[in-house]
């Protein structure tokens, strides 16, 4: 059996072997497992996204827990960025995970001020703003009785356009939260990704065109705090540059996209 993540596996007690490698093919016959390499080998350059969002938690994904990663991003983020605060909620569910490690590291209470409707997709792919702005009010109920007169950390995994964020830091309020503190578990996304992850183009993202203190006040949050490229680096075990940042700091792993990102830019 082939599945881009572990967490298939365990549906049915198989037991994970190992990941496909780049420029390989496998082939499962009757005659057994065979391994076809295609293209010549060439250095790894792994999605850090993945681990940051779009993986499961309870997948093993090029060789790491998903959800070790994630509060891990969450410790060093309550290292960088403090706050004083009551509570720590996270925006579920993608943010679950960072938002319990940056409890645990600051001793802030974790608690899940935002209930999410599971029967809602991902807003930030929805092509409309009109479509966006609705979805997340189905998609998030605060907890008011939680909130009320209360610090808030809000612990979010990523800002894309930053709509959504300022959305639910406006929800926070509306329920009473008497401070929000934004607290994001990776860089600010400057650049479209190229390999198949559906980012908006760089005009539309909100980090390529506009500082933290910006941000901050476009949000409406009284105070805003990015992980560094560094501890992202640290949270996954990047000790050796396995992993492609390009959405972070706009440098690409393949000459071809590097060239049209620097023409488009000249232009």
């Amino acid at each position: 059996m082939a599945a881009s993540e572990t967490c298939a596996f365990d549906l049915i007690d198989a037991e994970y072997v190992r990941e496909v490698e780049p420029g390989e093919m496998v082939r499962i016959s009757r005659s057994g497992i065979e391994s076809i390499r295609f293209a010549p080998e060439k250095p790894h350059q792994y999605c850090i996204f993945e681990h940051v969002y779009f993986s499961r938690p309870d997948s093993v994904v090029f060789g790491r827990p998903v959800n070790e990663s994630r509060e891990r991003l969450g410790r060093l983020l309550a290292q960088e960025h403090p706050a004083v605060a009551d509570l720590v909620t996270p925006v579920p569910d993608s943010g679950v995970p960072a938002a319990i490690g940056y409890a645990a590291e600051s001793g802030i209470p974790f608690r899940m001020g935002l209930i999410r409707n599971h029967y809602i997709g991902r807003t930030f792919i929805e092509p409309e703003q009109a479509i966006r702005d609705f979805g997340v009010k189905l998609k998030l109920n605060p907890v008011r009785r939680m909130l009320e007169g209360k610090r808030v950390v809000l612990v979010d995994d990523s800002i894309v356009r930053g709509t959504t964020s300022r959305k639910i830091v406006r929800l926070m309020r509306e329920a009473g939260a008497t401070e929000v503190h934004v607290r994001i578990s990776c860089p600010p996304t400057i650049s479209p990704c190229y390999y198949g992850v559906d980012t908006p183009r760089r005009d539309e993202l909100i980090g390529a065109n506009n500082s933290v203190e910006q941000i901050r006040q476009f949000l409406g949050a009284d105070s805003l705090g990015y992980l560094s490229l560094k501890s992202m680096r640290a949270a996954v075990e990047d000790t050796e540059g396995k992993f492609c940042t390009s959405c972070y700091t706009g440098s690409y792993p393949t000459e071809l996209v590097q060239l049209e990102v620097e023409a488009h830019r000249e232009s």
